[in-house]
């Protein structure tokens, strides 16, 4: 398995940060190679993006979510992938992004481009996208603050 972990600061408050994270609809906005993220439950999305030049679709679960703290995903289906994402309120108005995610190469190519850092460039530009997006939106397009542990809903704040 490759890995891949970075961070930044954002000058928003940790909830707006959290709840625009929780619109993977919109991922596509700030995520290269991301072509579309479509939600079906609270739990599970389709993602579809170009990879290596390539057109990849898988289905994707979150494992654990906590609001204003963190964010866990595995895929179900390849290319296998899984990460957390978590958030740390620095101050009243700013916050720090974490990413860390974990993926395994499928052949020669995807295995050069690793070893060569292009992946961990490529989160970081997804990162410094993200902050450009939402720092100059001030309010995040949505939100979800339901609870998911061992990829199951526990609770709602909204219910």
């Amino acid at each position: 398995m490759n890995k891949v972990q970075q961070s930044i600061e954002v000058q928003v408050p940790i909830t707006t940060v959290y709840n625009q994270w929780t619109q993977f609809e919109e991922f596509p906005r700030f995520m290269e190679g991301v072509k579309e993220v479509r939600q079906i439950n609270d739990q599970s999305m389709d993602w579809t993006a170009e990879i290596n030049g390539k057109e990849e679709s898988w289905t994707a679960k979150i494992t654990e979510q906590e609001p204003d703290q963190l964010i866990a995903w595995r895929s179900l289906t390849e290319p296998i992938n899984s990460g957390r994402v978590t958030f740390t309120r620095l101050d009243e108005n700013l916050t720090r992004v974490d990413l860390e995610m974990e993926w395994e190469p499928r052949d020669s190519t995807e295995k050069l481009g690793a070893a060569m850092g292009f992946d961990d460039r490529q989160i970081k530009g997804d990162l410094e996208r993200f902050k450009k997006f939402i720092e100059s939106r001030g309010t995040a397009t949505g939100g979800w603050r339901g609870e998911i542990e061992a990829g199951e809903r526990v609770a709602n704040r909204a219910d």
